[in-house]
């Protein structure tokens, strides 16, 4: 295969709109990861343990043979990736789809009027077409 197509390919891809607006996301998801972190430790497991006695599940384990299974661990990190998907589907999932719908039905209930300049051009097109 030829090496300019190669590379024309490769630039193409790269600068195709999925590519950027993933990087984009990943950018802003890198620096909405600590947001999220301080929530999760600094508020909702401490309110956890207010309740349940304990802030994590971490100690939970149990011996098989010579192995230790973390099993409480895993609990903590399901409990913590199921708060992060409630926090960004009620703080920034659905207020964007509200906000986008609002824009969607602003944008279809009022046609905009043609302004003057293009109702000037269609009087001069439909005369010249006579």
């Amino acid at each position: 295969m030829d090496t300019r197509a190669l590379i024309r390919e490769f630039k193409d891809f790269v600068m195709r709109g999925n590519v950027i607006d993933l990087a984009v996301a990943v950018v802003i998801a890198t620096t909405f990861k600590p947001i999220i972190d301080t929530l999760v430790d600094g508020v909702i497991l401490p309110f956890i343990a207010a309740i349940g006695g304990k802030p994590n599940f971490n100690s939970v384990a149990f011996d098989i043979g010579d192995g230790h299974i973390l099993i409480g661990t895993f609990i903590t990190a399901v409990i913590s990736f199921v708060i992060v998907a409630a926090v960004v589907f009620f703080f920034v999932v659905k207020p964007m789809n509200v906000f986008l719908g609002k824009v969607k039905k602003d944008a279809t209930a009022a046609p905009l009027a043609p302004g003057e300049d293009i109702l000037l051009l269609r009087e001069i097109r439909d005369a010249l077409k006579r």
